[in-house]
Order: structure tokens, then C-alpha cells, then sequence
């Protein structure tokens, strides 16, 4: 603690509930900077939590703390002093505060910024719609039923301004605007009773949009075919995957996109404690958001008309992109993705998509439950009438009593907190059997796991050829 004749900056004292009910300047500027006021609860979180320490021990305790008050860092030095009442217990705590120092926060990065912007754009869109360099439409894609008119409209509309296609109310300008205007303008949208906004993220090196745009279009309500605002609740008899699942993406969305704009500190500078907090938001909405997808997943493929596409495909391609698509993840664990080398080669006859979304859940698994440092490989193969695909991973194994529940509807082997749903590997054996294929695990403990999807193995054209000419 200070010694005799130590001269404070500031004096606090707060009550049994831990109100700061007494607070010199710069103390009390700092407070309200934070969302608090003089009579409320501690609004700075560092102080707050010593505070509350210094109470719950009744300890005299002497620490810095730091905080945010919107435009500067702030780091003071304070000694805190619990008051006993009668009965030994803690009526209040003193707050000296002995140094104070404030520094300027660095200019935020923009091109962080912009990128987080865009992240946001692409969790809240209702649409999306990839344009040419003149914002002429290329492609359109969406879940939204409201917006069946609009599709069907740029159906055959390609090379067509997007902006043809809605109204911009208050707008007489000649369409297209230049890009930056119209980024973040309102519209509505023929069909849709919903109100809409417009972000366009440019594409291209040197010059925005030399390579055209992403939009996104986003509503400011939920569907209100199959979400009742009234009563908050989803309409009887809509389908979980056709309907459900794109009104509860939407505030699932929200919710991440509201929390990465607190995380990423977008709207102001903030606490380093408020933005961890906003960041254990946006990994909880995401694990829900996961878990409406298995869901929506799980009624598709235990339908009676679930059916694929079968087509000619190459297993190494759709290992590389799986790699790709998961690559950061992987780094982020210090794993190396090991795919198929360059050349490599393994022709199927299954769906393209499917295979792809089989190989992001296994390769995904391999990530999640391997140690780090350790490796995860993609393996070719063939036996027979057989094309064979094999994920590999270092990590810790399955007993044989496992491997026999591992594709069991919500079996998680009792990983718990991983923000897995248990239904991945149910979903990709159901989605292997329908292309006329298999999924199988081989494994044993401390010496990692190896699933490997088998599919009908497509002969090499040019082979064909040559049996054919010789025969």
C-alpha cells in the first residue's frame, strides 16, 4: 500500500451491492464513459472485478487496472479498502486512486474494418446476387420464399442492372449509381412485402469492382409466410428445412453479426473483457446456427424422396477444395491438411455437392478432435467396382465399442462443449448410402481414426476409348 503522505489523484467508495456511490473526476468521467453513473454498479470491468475480490476476501488490495473511456486507454494504480461493519461483514470498499495514466488509442486498421463489414454484410443477407464489373447480374441465390418473383425475374435477366429489378424509393437517378452510392441504400423488392438493404462488396486487385461485386440484400424482418411477428412463432405446419430453416437463420445472423461488430470493436473502441464477451456470443450463435443446419440436413436425408444427382466426378478435386475451404481452421490448430498431391487421380460416378459436404464433415472432425502439431491426411484409393476416398487423423482413437456407435443419430462419444450436434456422421453415411456408397470408420486407440467414404468407381474416358478401338 502507499505510504504515509501519499497524495491520491481521486477518491470512490462503494456500497454493500457494489454501487459506486462516491466518485472524484477522473473516476467518475470514466464510469460514465463506461455506460455506468454515480449510484449503479461498477461499469469498468478491471476495477469492478477487484473490487468485488477486495470485498469477497476483505482484503486491503493495491492493483492497476485498465479500461477504455471511447478515445483513450486508460491504466491507474488504486488501493481498495474494505469497511467492516458490526458483525465483521463488508459494508463498503474505499477507492483511492494513486496514479493515472491516459494514452491515445491507435487509429483503427481500415482494411480490417472493411473486411469485418463485409463479414457482417454476408452473415445477415437474406440474398446474395454476384454481379459483373457494371453491376449487371450474373447469378442470383437465395432461401428466402418471398423472394421466388425476384429469382424468377433474373432468371433469364443476365448482363441486366440489379437495380432493374427493385425500386429505390426517393431515387429518380438514372440505374446504376456508381457502387459506393448505392451500398447501403433501401429498397423494395416486387413480391416481398419486407423492407430491404443493399450492400455491395467490390471485387477486384488495384481498383474496386474491376472485377465486379457481391450483393447482398437484407431484410429487416423475418419472413412473415412462415414467422408470425404477433406471436413470435413459427406458423403451424411449415417445414423445418424448406421454411424454418432460413427465418431462424436470420436473427441467428443477426446475432453473430451484432456480436462481431461489439467483438471487433466496429462501432467504438470498448473494453478488451466486452469484446471477449461478444466474442463467446458469436461462437455460441454459430454452433446454433451449425446445429439448425444438421437439423435441416437430418429431415432431407431421412425423407422417402431423398434422392442425389449422380455424375462423373474427381475425388482428388473435391479433396483439395474441402482442404482449401478448412485450411484456415486447420492453421488456426496448427494441423497440416495433407490432400491428394498434384496429378493424383480417382474418377467416381456420385454428386459433386454431396461428396464435398461429406469430406468439410470429416475433414472437420479430423480438425477438431486431433492434437496440435499433428497432421490429417486425404488418401485416394480403388478396389474393384470401389473409389475410395480415406480421411486420416493423429488423435486419440476409438475403442471398437465406439466405432460401432460413432454413426449413431446425435452420438457424440461423450465430447461435450465442442459445439458438435452429433449428427454429422449419421447425415454423411445416410447421404453415402443414397449414391449407391458407403461410409466406415477404422481406428483403435492412441493410434487416430480413418473414415473412408466409398462410391461406384467411374472408368477413365480415355481408357474406354482405347478398349473400344482395339476390340
Amino acid at each position: 500500500m502507499a505510504s504515509v503522505g501519499t497524495r491520491y489523484i481521486a477518491h470512490g467508495r462503494t456500497d454493500a451491492e457494489g454501487h459506486l456511490v462516491e466518485a472524484g473526476e477522473p473516476l467518475a468521467s470514466l464510469q460514465e464513459a463506461c455506460g455506468g453513473k454515480l449510484g449503479s454498479t461498477i461499469a469498468i470491468p478491471e476495477l469492478r472485478a477487484l473490487v468485488d475480490k477486495a470485498g469477497h476476501y476483505g482484503l486491503r488490495l493495491a492493483r492497476q487496472f485498465n479500461a477504455i473511456d471511447g478515445e483513450n486507454r486508460i491504466s491507474a494504480w488504486v488501493e481498495i479498502a474494505p469497511e467492516l461493519g458490526g458483525e465483521g461483514a463488508v459494508e463498503a470498499c474505499s477507492i483511492d486512486v494513486v496514479s493515472w495514466h491516459s494514452e491515445e488509442l491507435p487509429p483503427e486498421n481500415e482494411l480490417e474494418s472493411a473486411r469485418r463489414r463485409v463479414e457482417i454484410n454476408r452473415h445477415l443477407a437474406d440474398c446474395t446476387a454476384r454481379l459483373d464489373p457494371r453491376q449487371g447480374l450474373l447469378s442470383v441465390v437465395t432461401e428466402a420464399p418471398d423472394l421466388a418473383d425476384f429469382v424468377e425475374a433474373t432468371r433469364d435477366a443476365i448482363g441486366r442492372p440489379w437495380t432493374d429489378f427493385v425500386r429505390l424509393p426517393g431515387n429518380a437517378h438514372e440505374q446504376p449509381l456508381h457502387w459506393r452510392l448505392l451500398d447501403g441504400a433501401h429498397c423494395e423488392i416486387p413480391g416481398s412485402a419486407r423492407q430491404w438493404t443493399a450492400h455491395l462488396e467490390p471485387l477486384g486487385q488495384g481498383q474496386p469492382g474491376s472485377a465486379g461485386f457481391v450483393l447482398y440484400l437484407t431484410a429487416d424482418t423475418p419472413d412473415p409466410a412462415v414467422f408470425d411477428p404477433a406471436s413470435g412463432t413459427a406458423i403451424e405446419g411449415a417445414s423445418f428445412g424448406r421454411d424454418l430453416t432460413p427465418v431462424l437463420r436470420q436473427p441467428i445472423n443477426r446475432i453473430i453479426a451484432n456480436a462481431e461488430t461489439i467483438r471487433t470493436k466496429l462501432a467504438g473502441p470498448i473494453a478488451d473483457e466486452y469484446s471477449n464477451y461478444a466474442a463467446d456470443i458469436a461462437t455460441a450463435a454459430q454452433h446454433l446456427l451449425a446445429l439448425i443446419d444438421d437439423l435441416s440436413d437430418l429431415e432431407v436425408v431421412e425423407s422417402d424422396q431423398f434422392v442425389t444427382a449422380p455424375d462423373r466426378i474427381e475425388l482428388a478435386d473435391v479433396a483439395r477444395r474441402a482442404c482449401g475451404i478448412l485450411g484456415v481452421r486447420a492453421q488456426e490448430k496448427g494441423i497440416t491438411l495433407v490432400p491428394p498431391v498434384e496429378g493424383e487421380s480417382q474418377l467416381a460416378i456420385a454428386e459433386f455437392r454431396r461428396v464435398l459436404q461429406i469430406l468439410l464433415n470429416l475433414v472437420g472432425n479430423a480438425i477438431r478432435y486431433s492434437p496440435e502439431d499433428s497432421q490429417v491426411w486425404i488418401r485416394l484409393d480403388r478396389i474393384g467396382s470401389r473409389a475410395l476416398i480415406t480421411v486420416a487423423d493423429q488423435g486419440h482413437g476409438l475403442d471398437e465399442a465406439q466405432q460401432q456407435k460413432v454413426f449413431e443419430k446425435f452420438e457424440r462419444l461423450g465430447r461435450s462443449g465442442d459445439g458438435g450436434s452429433g449428427l454429422g456422421l449419421y447425415i454423411s453415411r445416410r447421404i453415402a448410402r443414397a449414391m449407391d456408397g458407403d461410409l466406415t470408420v477404422e481406428s483403435a486407440p492412441g493410434q487416430g481414426a480413418r473414415f473412408t467414404l466409398s462410391v461406384p468407381a467411374a472408368d477413365d474416358l480415355r481408357s474406354e476409348e482405347r478398349g473400344g478401338n482395339s476390340r
